[in-house]
């Protein structure tokens, strides 16, 4: 368990995300077969939003809460706003979507009981430092955390830009998508399976991304990142789960899956040993592989 941010709360390093899969892509059953094993496993966060699945993610979440009867002190559910419905009245941060601008709405939906904390996603640190003067102005409640997209490919926000943040102004990272879409498994090392994200509707994007030269680049290099999975004992999954995890300021990583195999693994994530998997030599022997480790601004005026 960690505090999310510099806050109060404590949240799981491991949460479980409804995004593709609650609602859509998996049965009910299975999505009550994965929050089981999740809880019994620790997890106590729940991640989804009002826009996975037109809404169904949500409810599908709840159903499951309420069936299991589970202590609602036990566990805390994280929603998104902004892409909710196809009436004007329902998308976007006005007045009419969330009562108010964004900093006052969310200490009015706090006040009023119906949430204890709020955070942002997929916010610039601008945006993020410019909400907190704001609450602080007006005698306002900040934002706790920012949910950003973290892994081997997508590094500079939460690795540059976050962590100052962080000691600023206590603000955490809550991170998405440590597997790349399923890029880093491998299972899209020899073309894109028809049971795939990326062969699913509505999902062009990634199968163009899989397909691209810079994709054809990133699968050379998790192969290399396989064979330093087998050299430590765990599964290519599990390390770049692990190496999320390692993050300064990072309080929690969601994780997307479809099965409880999938799940299972991923949570063995926790039982890797950070302090010899995290050596010195064992960055840097990523970080010479992927090439892309981000500076600071201090190391570049350096």
């Amino acid at each position: 368990m960690k505090n999310l941010g510099k806050s109060g709360l404590r949240v799981s390093c491991l949460g479980l995300g409804t995004w593709v899969t609650f609602g859509s892509q998996i049965s009910d059953e299975m999505a009550e077969n994965l929050m089981a094993i999740a809880y019994e496993n620790g997890v106590n966060l729940f991640d989804t939003a009002e826009v996975y699945a037109s809404g169904r993610a949500e409810i599908t979440l709840g159903n499951i809460i309420k069936k299991k009867g589970w202590r609602r002190s036990s566990f805390v559910i994280t929603t998104k706003i902004y892409w909710g419905g196809q009436a004007e009245t329902e998308r976007g941060l006005s007045r009419k979507h969330i009562i108010e601008e964004i900093v006052r709405a969310m200490t009015f939906v706090i006040n009023q009981g119906m949430a204890m904390y709020w955070g942002t996603s997929r916010w610039s640190a601008m945006e993020i430092m410019e909400a907190y003067s704001v609450a602080r102005q007006f005698n306002l409640i900040p934002p706790v955390c920012e949910q950003a997209e973290y892994h081997y490919f997508q590094r500079d926000k939460v690795e540059v830009q976050l962590p100052e943040l962080y000691h600023k102004i206590g603000v955490g990272a809550m991170t998405w998508s440590p597997l790349a879409c399923g890029l880093i498994t491998g299972k899209y090392s020899d073309g894109v399976p028809e049971c795939s994200r990326a062969a699913m509707k509505g999902y062009q994007w990634l199968k163009e991304r899989v397909n691209s030269e810079e994709g054809r680049r990133q699968l050379a290099k998790i192969k290399e990142l396989h064979l330093l999975a087998d050299r430590l004992g765990c599964t290519a999954a599990q390390l770049a789960i692990a190496w999320c995890l390692r993050s300064e300021g990072v309080s929690s990583v969601l994780l997307g899956v479809s099965n409880t195999d999938q799940l299972l693994e991923n949570l063995g994530a926790l039982r890797v040993d950070f302090f010899f998997l995290f050596s010195s030599h064992i960055n840097n022997s990523i970080d010479a592989l992927l090439g892309n480790k981000p500076h600071s601004k201090k190391e570049s005026r350096a």
